[in-house]
């Protein structure tokens, strides 16, 4: 890659527009600006581009420390991948997949289908049913102009399921996807509104409860490869590293948010370079616009919305071998347990890669309790997790690493931001309005695609176009 600007001494630039933030989302707003004409500069806190997708060699061993997959409905992601030259490749699947029962029981199995018994199986089948009847009527777009909108926004995920179904382990199965897999936050924490926004993002319940179509496949060089390969075409002038954000300033003393003058312009202030722009797309988390400074000050409904919005935590964990040893015992490398402390695993071996890696979960409440742990005891306990579904082969990886973005300075959690009850039919239609100059565009606010790459592609169109005027 050419070098982006990674500056030490204050420096002046002029451009159409400045964009806060070298993630997919911002990085794709640029490379549109550009192609319209525009001239742009894209400033990243961060030492790289990427954002939540990050791709690291640790110990020898190639690690998707962020987002990695991709669906096959995602068609953005899809698309770009291919315009970049880049390409993908399957997710390890053949062989039977690993169930762990409430009671710590082992279960191999192959299909869709947990065999949690036939009674909790109907009753799995029946709930996955109502959300994709919820989701299909609710949609992606504006779950919170729907007429029960209100309703399913004060009810926690967790205690509407119990409504429906007194079930606990269909309860709890159905939960891992939303809770644990997604939202990465205790069911009791986020509504039902929530959770049909996550599903109709994905296309239905269905697809987000099967992890060969939510998982399907993985970028040859990883994930960020993509933020890196649009970096590289924008150019050493455009993309500019080490470059916090700390105050955004717009048009005149007479100027209001109601009233903006056009073409009184911006003036973004970063550590290393001041921009002046006509507009400014800020494409962070919601979570990180407090960083900011804004002058003047965002209005009221802005401050309010992002109290409302938080990110969840999850510790992504990383565990490679010198085999992929779970293919040889007809394993696929799968595994789902919702009261086991890592309540997914799957197989994450690397394209041509001859050995083995495993990437499993630990999330929100769990994440909690063992991040009070010393590093030994909560790597042996994760391991032993890991061998619950594998075999005892998994205590002794020849790497072990852990992802944490919520102790990232400029993530501070992951995946991505939700509300909190009654949040999104409250702060929902105005979460992605202008204010005076200033646009927004992330994973965070996306429809279809909702916290993932796809959904931060989709937010940094739109947002382009918004500043180009249509």
């Amino acid at each position: 890659m050419p070098d982006q600007r990674t500056l030490g001494s204050t420096e002046a630039v002029e451009r159409d527009v400045v964009v806060v933030g070298a993630g997919p989302a911002g990085l794709r707003a640029a490379r549109e600006l550009v192609a319209a004409g525009k001239t742009v500069a894209v400033l990243e806190a961060r030492d790289r581009v990427g954002g939540r997708t990050w791709s690291r060699v640790i110990d020898g061993a190639f690690l998707e420390i962020g987002g990695q997959w991709i669906s096959p409905d995602q068609t953005e992601l899809l698309g770009l991948v291919e315009e970049l030259g880049l390409e993908t490749f399957q997710r390890y699947r053949e062989g039977d997949s690993v169930y762990i029962a409430p009671d710590g029981t082992r279960h191999t199995y192959t299909g869709a289908t947990f065999p949690a018994g036939e009674q909790t199986i109907a009753e799995m089948e029946r709930l996955i049913g109502v959300l994709d009847e919820l989701a299909a009527d609710i949609g992606a777009a504006e779950p919170w102009a729907h007429p029960r909108a209100r309703e399913l926004d004060t009810v926690s995920f967790h205690h509407w399921l119990r409504q429906l179904s007194d079930d606990e382990a269909a309860c709890n199965n159905i939960g891992i996807y939303v809770a644990g897999g997604m939202l990465t936050k205790p069911s009791h924490a986020f509504s039902t509104l929530q959770a049909v926004l996550m599903a109709a993002s994905a296309g239905s319940f269905s697809n987000l409860v099967d992890e060969d179509f939510i998982l399907d496949r993985r970028v040859v060089g990883g994930m960020q490869s993509v933020s890196e390969a649009m970096a590289e075409q924008l150019g050493d002038d455009v993309v500019f590293l080490n470059a916090p954000v700390r105050t955004i300033r717009w048009g005149g003393p007479e100027d209001t948010y109601a009233e903006h003058t056009p073409g009184t312009g911006v003036t973004v202030w970063s550590d290393p370079v001041t921009v002046r722009a006509q507009q400014v797309i800020v494409a962070v988390p919601p979570n990180l616009y407090s960083r900011i400074s804004f002058e003047p000050p965002l209005p009221r409904l802005q401050h309010q919305m992002h109290q409302h919005q938080s990110l969840g935590i999850v510790i992504k964990v990383h565990a490679v071998y010198e085999t992929p040893f779970w293919r040889e015992k007809g394993l696929s490398g799968t595994g789902f347990g919702a009261a086991e402390l890592s309540q997914e695993v799957y197989d994450n071996t690397n394209h041509g890669d001859s050995r083995g890696t495993l990437v499993g979960f630990v999330s929100d409440e769990k994440a909690d309790e063992v991040f009070k742990l010393p590093a030994a005891e909560r790597k042996r306990l994760i391991l032993e997790s890991l061998s619950h579904y594998l075999g005892e082969e998994a205590l002794d990886p020849v790497v072990y690493y852990e992802s944490d973005f919520g102790s990232e300075e400029w993530t501070r959690g992951a995946y991505a931001a939700s509300y909190d009850l009654g949040g999104l039919h409250r702060y929902g239609a105005d979460q992605r309005n202008p204010v005076g100059p200033i646009f927004w565009a992330c994973s965070d606010l996306a429809a279809e695609g909702y916290q993932h790459v796809d959904g931060a592609l989709r937010q940094g169109r739109l947002a382009a176009r918004e500043v180009l005027g249509g």
